[in-house]
């Protein structure tokens, strides 16, 4: 999901160094959404294993 996120990320300024400014902006957008969605899972994976008992790091 990260490595998504930071391809997203690099197309974003490639385009944006291109001059597509509406596709720069969408493969930014795109890249927010994977950025939250990876947290979120990170956050719910780090709670689930303190409450097994297992060692979170």
């Amino acid at each position: 999901m990260l490595t998504l996120t930071l391809l997203f990320f690099g197309l974003a300024l490639l385009a944006a160094v291109l001059g597509f400014s509406g596709l720069a902006g969408t493969f930014s957008w795109v890249a927010q959404i994977f950025l939250v969605v990876f947290l979120i899972l990170a956050i719910i994976s780090f709670f689930s294993r303190a409450t097994r008992g297992e060692s979170v790091v």
